[in-house]
């Protein structure tokens, strides 16, 4: 009889001190700053340690982790409160913007997207392949993308339209024959 309750003193105690060290181990996780975490990691681990070296019991030495933890605890949550770094750059839920340019959007959103625009050519020349490079009137410059043949004139009116995959196409009004483009200034 008095073994069992031994052996049941000995449980109770131990699942106690590992609820205590799993909490010490969550409150060390919780740190932000990275120097604050390792040494509560140290800390934690130095009183698992010591614990198997002390005679007069597991409560004693957890108890002692414990307050550490707490004292540490508390000193980084005073700093956090004082120094809050969040990230400025990055939207709210960063999993709502990803991929979010490739959904349908409503219909004013759509209307105000720019897919063509008419500009005017400055000057046209051509690479060592044989590849249109145009400018135009308002500074931008394009260069053809694939290998068909286009003729275009300086001070030709031409449209450049977004096309599948992100690519764009060069054309005018008065052909249905159009060109591949790639934006280079």
């Amino acid at each position: 009889m008095r073994i069992s309750w031994i052996t049941a003193a000995a449980i109770l105690i131990s699942t106690q001190a590992t609820a205590g060290l799993e909490q010490d181990l969550q409150s060390c996780s919780a740190k932000a700053d990275k120097l604050d975490r390792l040494i509560c990691y140290d800390q934690v681990a130095a009183s698992v340690k010591s614990a198997p070296e002390a005679t007069s019991g597991i409560s004693t030495s957890t108890a002692a982790a414990t307050t550490a933890v707490a004292a540490t605890s508390v000193a980084a949550a005073s700093q956090a409160q004082s120094v809050t770094a969040t990230p400025t750059t990055l939207p709210a839920n960063i999993e709502d913007e990803f991929g979010n340019k490739n959904l349908k959007k409503n219909k004013e959103e759509a209307q105000k997207e720019i897919t063509k625009i008419y500009m005017e050519i400055a000057s046209i020349s051509k690479d060592p392949y044989g590849a249109l490079k145009i400018s135009f009137s308002n500074g931008q410059v394009w260069k053809q993308s694939d290998s068909r043949r286009y003729k275009v004139k300086e001070g030709q009116n031409v449209f450049i339209e977004k096309a599948a995959l992100g690519s764009f196409v060069l054309g005018t009004d008065e052909r249905n024959s159009t060109i591949r483009v790639k934006r280079l200034k």
